[in-house]
């Protein structure tokens, strides 16, 4: 194990040494995600690999927001004496620090490598003291790698150990803090399965056909993903290969969605008042339980604070103390959910399709508020605003 370690930090200072005068081998990227546009798996074989590597980054003294350097240097072991692209790697991250918060970890997917077992460090570049009127080249730190406690929900220290590669297409299943991997996809499923339970109870107190309302319901909700795609893929400005590989758009959902399914339910002949009123509830339900599967995988996360009410939580690069605008946008869905309900089993409202209108208003002006709270930065949302799009999943 020693033996080892010495001779990854020989190899580190060799590459160092190599990298003042040529540049990182092809392939690689700057780290934005674990998401793989069709640049991402670049490899010298038919056979793309990665790696995925967690480090710990503890906060230094500073009265405001600062970005900090980590600079990764990795060699693959059994490369032989005489290295080519793909047995090396250089890449540089850049985190904004949040003073006063908690220490963070840092998630780097490395692409366009060889397959094989590799020796990985990771240097934090410290960013020079406020207010120093002479220029000094900080001094690098080296970093922890970073592990996962699910019990007690925070970081842990991990060993430093070699690497293996793994399978680039199944790189973002790799295990990193404060994320379930395919939670999103379990819990969206379990509340679109659950919401229709729920409007087939209502629909069938209001003595409305069953089959009619959950054909239309569906046939909304086919439309409503078409459009959450193509409204995320606007807004991303990406090529478009790229863009449909990675996520959704809520607000192209609440906008097509109803749509179709009031043609819908003028084709079927289904009541559009009664109908409105069965897919209110269940469609928040749905939101209730969509919402924790974001908050397990990642996206949408909130902006890192150092406030108590922060949660640790990750946005599948960073994990920090965040604003956890998942949860409140979760229990904002349950709070409508409930009322909604209440409302329409014991007749309050008297006109049919209101609770829904009013339901959705409320919805619409909570999730604007949230919006600003995330830590992407969004074209715009209903009107335009600064800063471009990173990620506009739901």
């Amino acid at each position: 194990m020693s033996r080892r370690r010495a001779t990854g930090a020989g190899r580190g200072n060799a590459l160092r040494r190599a990298d003042r005068g040529q540049q990182p081998p092809s392939g690689l990227r700057p780290d934005d995600g674990p998401a793989i546009g069709p640049d991402a798996v670049v490899a010298a074989d038919d056979d793309p690999q990665a790696l995925v590597v967690t480090y710990r980054i503890d906060p230094v003294a500073s009265s405001e927001p600062y970005l900090a350097t980590i600079q990764l240097l990795g060699q693959r072991i059994d490369a032989g004496p005489r290295l080519s692209p793909g047995d090396t790697f250089t890449r540089s991250d850049t985190v904004q620090m949040t003073p006063g918060a908690e220490p963070v970890a840092l998630t780097s997917w490395i692409y366009g490598i060889k397959r094989g077992t590799w020796d990985v460090s990771a240097e934090l570049v410290q960013p020079p003291h406020h207010g120093s009127r002479v220029s000094v080249r900080p001094r690098p730190v080296q970093l922890e790698r970073a592990g996962w406690s699910w019990s007690r929900w925070r970081l842990t220290t991990a060993p430093a150990t070699a690497i293996e590669t793994r399978w680039a297409l199944l790189a973002p299943l790799a295990l990193i803090p404060a994320v379930v991997p395919g939670s999103f996809t379990a819990l969206s499923v379990a509340g679109i399965v659950l919401s229709y339970v729920v409007q087939a109870s209502i629909l069938d107190r209001l003595g409305v056909s069953v089959g009619g309302g959950i054909l239309a319901a569906l046939l909304g909700l086919v439309g409503g993903i078409a459009a959450a795609k193509a409204w995320h893929m606007i807004l991303q400005a990406k090529p478009w290969r790229e863009s449909i590989r990675q996520g959704w758009s809520v607000d192209g959902f609440l906008v097509v969605a109803p749509l179709v399914a009031l043609a819908s339910v003028l084709v079927l002949d289904v009541p559009v008042g009664a109908f409105l009123d069965s897919v209110t509830p269940g469609m928040y339900v749905a939101v209730t339980i969509g919402r924790l599967g974001c908050f397990f995988t990642g996206c949408c996360a909130g902006r890192p604070s150092s406030a108590r009410w922060a949660i640790r939580s990750s946005d599948r690069r960073i994990m920090a103390r965040r604003i956890p605008t998942q949860l409140m946008e979760s229990f904002t869905g349950l709070v409508i959910a409930v009322t909604s309900w209440l409302l329409i089993v014991n007749g309050v409202v008297g006109i049919q399709g209101l609770t829904f209108v009013v339901a959705l208003v409320a919805y619409i002006a909570v999730r604007q508020g949230l919006l600003r709270l995330r830590a992407e930065a969004r074209s715009f949302s209903w009107r335009r605003s600064n800063g471009a799009a990173r990620d506009s999943a739901l």
